[in-house]
C-alpha cells in the first residue's frame, strides 16, 4: 500500500519521464481529482494509506496523459475567464489567448441589452462568458457540430449560478446548430467569431495533444486558414446592425490577411489586438 505521498510521487515521476512539460503540477491536479480534495487537505493526509481504488484511477489517469492525452479532457473541465468550463473531445480547449477575444468586445462593444453571435460557438466559453460578464440582453451560439453544442448546452446549465448574480438566466441564449449562417436569422450588434484557422500544412506541427486529440473540425481553415473569415466577413454585413462589430480570433501570422478581408467587405475602424506575448491575436471592424 502506498501513502497519497508516494502515490504523488510516483505520479509525477511517471509523467517527466514521458516529457510532459508541467509534470509536477500535472500529476498534483490528477490526485486532488482521483481522490476529490484540495491541496490543504493532502497536506494533512498525505502520510495516510491511498485507498487502493484511488490508486489505480489515479495511475491509469497519468499513463493515459503520458500519451499526451489532454489533462482537461481527463478532468472534464477547463477554466476561462475565471469561470469553469466542461469540455470533452467535442471541442478545443479553452485558452488563455482567446480570453484577448473576450476581453476586446467587452471593452469596445460591451453594449447593454445588444444581441450577440458567436460563430463557431464549441464548447460556448466564448458567448458564456460574454454574457455573464457583459452587459448584452441576448446571445446565439452557432456551431455546425451538434456533439458541440450538447458540451455548449450543458455550460450554460454549469454556470447557471453566474448567470444568476447577472440577474439573468441561461435561457438568454440561444443554441443553434448551423453550417455557418444557414440557421441563423435577424440581426445582430456583435458576431464574434475564433473560427477554423490553422492551414493544413501547419497541423503536423503542433504539439501532440492538439494534433492527436483536438477536434480536426475545429481546428483545420483551409486557403492557407482564411476560408472561415472571408466566408463569415462576406456574409457577416447581412447579419449585423448598422454600426455593429465583428470580432475574429486569428492565427498570430494572419492579421494583415485579416484586416484586409474585413476591409474587402466594407468594415472600417478595423483594429489588430496582441496578446501577453505581444503576438497578433484579435482583428475586429465596424460594419
Amino acid at each position: 500500500m502506498k501513502t497519497l505521498r508516494q502515490l504523488l510521487k510516483e505520479g509525477e515521476q511517471r509523467l517527466l519521464e514521458n516529457q510532459i512539460e508541467n509534470g509536477t503540477m500535472e500529476a498534483r491536479y490528477l490526485l486532488e481529482y482521483i481522490c476529490d480534495l484540495n491541496w490543504a487537505q493532502y497536506l494533512l493526509q498525505a502520510d495516510t494509506e491511498a485507498d487502493p481504488q484511488e490508486e489505480r484511477r489515479y495511475m491509469e489517469a497519468v499513463e493515459r496523459r503520458c500519451t499526451h492525452y489532454p489533462l482537461q479532457y481527463i478532468l472534464g473541465t477547463a477554466g476561462f475567464m475565471g469561470l469553469e468550463f466542461m469540455v470533452n473531445e467535442a471541442v478545443l480547449i479553452p485558452r488563455q489567448d482567446t480570453e484577448i477575444l473576450v476581453e476586446t468586445v467587452l471593452k469596445e462593444a460591451d453594449i447593454p441589452g445588444g444581441k450577440l453571435l458567436d460563430m463557431c460557438t464549441g464548447s460556448g466559453c466564448i458567448l458564456i462568458s460574454l454574457m455573464v460578464l457583459g452587459r448584452y440582453g441576448r446571445g446565439v451560439g452557432v456551431d455546425v457540430s451538434e456533439d458541440a453544442l450538447r458540451v455548449a448546452r450543458m455550460n450554460g446549465i454549469f454556470n447557471r449560478e453566474n448567470w444568476e448574480k447577472n440577474g439573468r438566466g441561461a435561457n438568454d441564449i440561444l443554441w443553434l446548430q448551423s453550417d455557418l449562417f444557414e440557421e441563423v436569422n435577424g440581426r445582430f450588434d456583435v458576431i464574434v467569431s475564433n473560427p477554423p484557422y490553422i492551414p493544413a500544412a501547419v497541423i503536423e506541427t503542433l504539439m501532440p495533444e492538439v494534433r492527436e486529440y483536438e477536434p480536426r473540425q475545429a481546428l483545420l481553415g483551409a486557403d492557407e486558414g482564411l476560408e472561415f473569415y472571408k466566408k463569415i466577413a462576406e456574409a457577416a454585413k447581412e447579419y449585423l446592425n448598422p454600426e455593429g462589430w465583428l470580432f475574429f480570433e486569428i492565427g498570430c501570422e494572419q492579421a494583415e490577411a485579416v484586416s484586409e478581408i474585413l476591409s474587402e467587405n466594407g468594415f472600417r475602424e478595423i483594429h489588430t489586438v496582441r496578446d501577453l506575448a505581444g503576438l497578433d491575436r484579435v482583428v475586429y471592424g465596424r460594419r
